[in-house]
């Protein structure tokens, strides 16, 4: 189960890289917040080229906490 609708991710395809349910519970927890700020941002801000940056760099800072977390 996704925190994104089927519609808000054919909308704008970028949030899916989002979810976070599918990842082991540890992992789940580190991912959780930048899920949650990227709906914020989804339902909150107009659909625009600014608004994909944000979210993009988002991503980025996502990504970065999750392989920080597995790091060895």
């Amino acid at each position: 189960m996704s925190i994104f609708t089927p519609e808000q991710i054919q909308l704008d395809p970028l949030i899916q890289f989002f979810d976070y349910e599918h990842l082991p519970s540890a992992l789940q927890e580190r991912s959780k917040p930048w899920g949650e700020l990227a709906l914020h941002v989804l339902t909150t801000i107009p659909r625009n080229a600014e608004r994909t940056v944000a979210l993009r760099k988002l991503l980025e800072g996502k990504d970065a906490a999750v392989r920080a977390s597995i790091q060895r």
